[in-house]
């Protein structure tokens, strides 16, 4: 049994005591994250997240939420950590539970377990913190679909949230009690496409020899994908790597994916016009990346945002050359993304719009990226999705709205990684 999570917000001075390995300190959020050794069955790796971006409008009462995700590593064991990362107030759980779905909200009969955290069926999570659950004993495969219920047992809670999930969860009616249990799936009439305070799922793998982080923005996030298909760029490279391990065993390439990927986020927020409307990479980089289990490599891929609102391209770099300084200071490779083509849009209102001045910007960011970046190696998803004809607008087929690539350009985009890059 691995060691459980206090569940108490501790004060920054109090984790620089601790090591490294045992305890993270969240700086943009969440007040406490455990590190946690796995056991010789296998270690914790997380194969699955999501970014909270806000405190959502929907309102839970009494009722019960049932959140859907797939993970991408095969384990023995689960643990969840759910996140009140935008919460005004602490977050009570009445009860928890995981379950293996099968359709909808579906799940499979009689295989659904209780979560417990600490021992106990309930737990607060305080305003900005997190905490992980105990071990579930669960087999997972590859690719499953997992659902972690949660009943809100108060009224009017508002949800820290993943606003557009391209996953549907489901909800109880409010005044519906605790439904964890419940495997039939019928009383969650309710759907959202938005992830309330499932923050991650770790599985105890022994076949696993990492994680691979995705860190970006909406051409991560999704935008274009469609809902429920898991067709996003990371997500062909997940399939990508688990049939690669299969064909060929363990070398070294079994990792998970972990997508955390926010919709119109920013490497960094200074003199930005907009600002930003979430909280740029700096400085969620701990709580998003570096605080899960497992991390062996990182993707960067952000800078279009920036760029929008009117960042140089040294402001862009030196934000990527933070990042690239603080992941290879845990110990984990990382690799950049060369920004795709962003077709010219007049400004309009908030939006400041796209002109050959922001390209030139772009240009001179990939040239950078692929000529002297701190990277252990280059994604170059501006040569996979630009169109021959005209590099600087993608390519018909792949083009959904000037900005994200279509289902199409996603997928070339997850084929065209070299899965070389993750041997261990």
């Amino acid at each position: 049994m691995t060691d459980r999570n206090p569940r108490i917000t501790m004060s920054p001075s109090f984790y620089s005591m601790i090591p490294i390995a045992v305890l993270v300190v969240l700086s943009a959020g969440p007040a406490l994250v455990g590190q946690q050794r796995g056991s010789a069955s296998g270690k914790w790796i997380t194969a699955w997240g999501s970014s909270q971006q806000a405190l959502g409008m929907t309102t839970v009462s009494h009722a019960t939420v049932r959140m859907i995700a797939r993970v991408t590593i095969a384990g023995e064991s689960v643990r969840i950590r759910l996140d009140n990362t935008y919460g005004a107030s602490p977050l009570s759980i009445g009860k928890a539970s995981l379950g293996q779905r099968v359709r909808g909200a579906v799940l499979t009969s009689g295989a659904t377990r209780p979560i417990l955290f600490d021992g106990s069926p309930s737990v607060t999570v305080p305003a900005g913190g997190s905490v992980r659950s105990d071990p579930v004993s669960m087999k997972v495969t590859a690719r499953q679909d997992l659902a972690v219920s949660v009943y809100i047992p108060e009224a009017n809670v508002r949800p820290s949230q993943h606003a557009g999930a391209l996953v549907t969860s489901y909800a109880s009616a409010d005044g519906s009690g605790d439904l964890t249990a419940d495997e039939s799936g019928t009383p969650f009439k309710g759907t959202t496409t938005s992830m309330f305070w499932l923050k991650g799922i770790d599985v105890q793998s022994a076949a696993s020899a990492g994680a691979i982080v995705a860190f970006g923005d909406s051409i991560t996030d999704g935008t274009c994908a469609t809902v429920d298909a898991h067709d996003r760029w990371e997500d062909w490279l997940a399939v990508r790597l688990n049939l690669d391990d299969a064909t060929h065993g363990a070398r070294g390439a079994h990792k998970a994916i972990v997508n955390e990927g926010i919709g119109g986020n920013t490497v960094s927020r200074e003199k930005l016009e907009p600002p930003p409307d979430s909280t740029p990479g700096v400085e969620r980089l701990e709580r998003d990346v570096l605080t899960h289990e497992g991390v062996t490599d990182v993707i960067l891929f952000m800078g279009t945002n920036d760029i929008r609102r009117g960042a140089s391209a040294a402001q862009v770099i030196a934000g990527m050359t933070d990042i690239a300084k603080r992941v290879k200071a845990r110990g984990a490779k990382l690799f950049g993304v060369t920004i795709i083509p962003r077709h010219n849009v007049a400004g309009t209102g908030t939006n400041t719009g796209w002109n050959p001045a922001k390209t030139a910007v772009r240009h001179e960011v990939n040239q950078w990226i692929r000529t002297k970046a701190p990277f252990d190696g280059v994604l170059d998803f501006d040569s996979v999705v630009r169109d021959p004809a005209n590099p600087d607008l993608i390519f018909p087929a792949f083009n959904c709205d000037g900005i994200h690539p279509t289902s199409r350009g996603y997928y070339e985009m997850g084929r065209s990684v070299r899965l070389e890059l993750f041997k261990r």
